[in-house]
């Protein structure tokens, strides 16, 4: 391969993670409950404690890096010496736009968990009034932006490999007049 190996396995492992931990905020979603104080008047929400707030803000940061790794290796595809005309620069150039907008796509759906996450109700209504709704983050929140994640892997890893192979060994013919009948 004509890029480098430990780049792209830094990218692939950087986004497994990010969709293991994902995964992992999915699973331990905060859970709620109606509770009433000692004098029976007042009824609030009670959160119990989690670790999905932490393990999606780690996702979102690691997500966060394997972009920035493959942007800074492959200069961000537009900066840095021509590319190789071909198949692999179009590849490259699709998969770097396809590799953005899933990772877009993922940290929003990791952001939206993540503030759904801490954010948490506790205000307190009478007893005899309706009780207080008890949100917590909707299911499917963060596996949406792991599959996301895991797409995102994929494209990004993909992308660096065909930017790698468009970059090997390319010069410029360079323009110039021939000064014999044989140039």
């Amino acid at each position: 391969m004509a890029g480098s190996t430990t780049v792209l396995a830094a990218i692939l492992l950087v986004d497994l993670v990010a969709f293991g931990l994902a995964i992992g905020a999915e699973q331990s979603r905060p859970t709620a409950s109606l509770e009433t104080d000692a004098r029976n008047e007042w009824t609030y929400c009670r959160y119990h404690p989690d670790a999905s707030t932490g393990m999606g803000g780690a996702a979102l940061a690691l997500l966060l890096v394997g972009q920035v790794v493959a942007a800074v290796a492959s200069r961000c595809f537009c900066c840095g010496a021509a590319l190789r005309p071909g198949g692999a620069r179009g590849c490259a150039l699709m998969l770097f736009l396809s590799s953005w907008l899933t990772f877009l796509i993922a940290e929003v759906c990791l952001l939206a968990g993540l503030v759904q996450s801490a954010y948490h109700t506790g205000y307190r209504k009478v007893i005899f009034e309706n009780p207080p709704d008890c949100e917590t983050v909707r299911r499917g929140t963060f596996a949406a932006g792991a599959a996301f994640a895991l797409i995102t892997g994929v494209l990004t890893g993909s992308y660096y490999y065909y930017f790698s192979k468009s970059r090997v060994s390319y010069q410029r013919p360079e323009a110039a007049i021939g000064m014999s009948r044989y140039s």
